[in-house]
């Protein structure tokens, strides 16, 4: 499994994230206040908009990796888990 989302055959579907959760304005033309976006996010579905690119925290202790939104802290790109990542590719294409 790849925790790069959009690399590979499988990839989080699930991601902890706001804006990948909640669907485009194009299919959801309605107003999405702050409380509103709970009804996405909780859902089973996966997310409407994939975050292609985004490292995710991946498995745990246990190398079992949990597909779910409400996991946050193994479903979350964050940037301690995307910057070392970024900044590893900028050395190598710099040295290129």
């Amino acid at each position: 499994m790849s925790y790069m989302v959009g690399f590979g055959q499988r990839y989080p579907q699930h991601i902890h994230h706001r804006g990948s959760s909640i669907p485009s304005i194009h299919e959801h033309p309605q107003r999405v206040g702050c409380h509103d976006g709970y009804q996405f996010s909780d859902s089973g579905s996966p997310n409407p908009n994939v975050l292609l690119g985004a490292v995710v925290g991946g498995p745990d202790n246990q190398d079992n990796f949990a597909d779910d939104r409400k996991n946050f802290q193994q479903s979350e790109p964050a940037t301690y888990i995307n910057a070392p990542f970024v900044g590893v590719l900028a050395f190598f294409s710099a040295q290129s």
